[in-house]
């Protein structure tokens, strides 16, 4: 799910940053300091939409940065448990399939990845014993988080399921 969210914080403009639009370059500032970062309330930091209040600056004596009280908008990006989510089939692993969600990979037990008992081939695909459906890299799907990790912050993990209905390779659904 994407989330705008609204942020105050403390922005420390060095001389070399400031370009002669201070919005600007506190927005340059607060990208630095936000993008692609990971938190486990917000999730993953797309992008700072935009400044939405300045505070006047003031600067310390032990250094040459001026600093700014700053309202801020991000846009993030965080799975919830349950959530459908599209993706491809990034990688077919003989323990699941590694899914792109976009922002970040989900992965699907192999157990999970459909309603069929599967057999692994090492041409990389996955094959369901009765349905011969198959799941290979660059694979359409819709899967549904089941598990959200943010443990270790710099490696979020997220788990998916495709074994329930609508859920899956988009070729198999679309010829149910």
């Amino acid at each position: 799910m994407f989330y705008k969210i609204k942020l105050k914080d403390y922005v420390d403009l060095s001389p070399e940053l400031f370009n002669g639009n201070l919005n600007e370059s506190i927005k340059e500032q607060l990208i630095r300091n936000y993008k692609d970062k990971t938190t486990e309330d917000f999730g993953l930091v797309i992008t700072v939409e935009g400044v939405d209040s300045i505070g006047d600056g003031f600067k310390l004596p032990e250094d040459a940065s001026r600093h700014y009280v700053v309202e801020f908008t991000i846009i993030t990006f965080k799975p919830e448990l349950h959530e459908v989510m599209q993706g491809e089939v990034s990688s077919v692993t003989n323990f699941g399939v590694f899914v792109n969600l976009g922002m970040i990979d989900g992965m699907v037990h192999l157990s999970q990845t459909m309603i069929d008992q599967v057999s692994f081939s090492n041409t990389g695909m996955i094959q369901g014993t009765e349905t011969g459906q198959s799941l290979k890299a660059g694979d359409k799907v819709k899967a549904a988080v089941v598990a959200v990790s943010f443990r270790d912050i710099r490696n979020v993990k997220v788990g998916l399921t495709m074994r329930q209905p609508g859920l899956g390779c988009e070729n198999w659904l679309t010829s149910e």
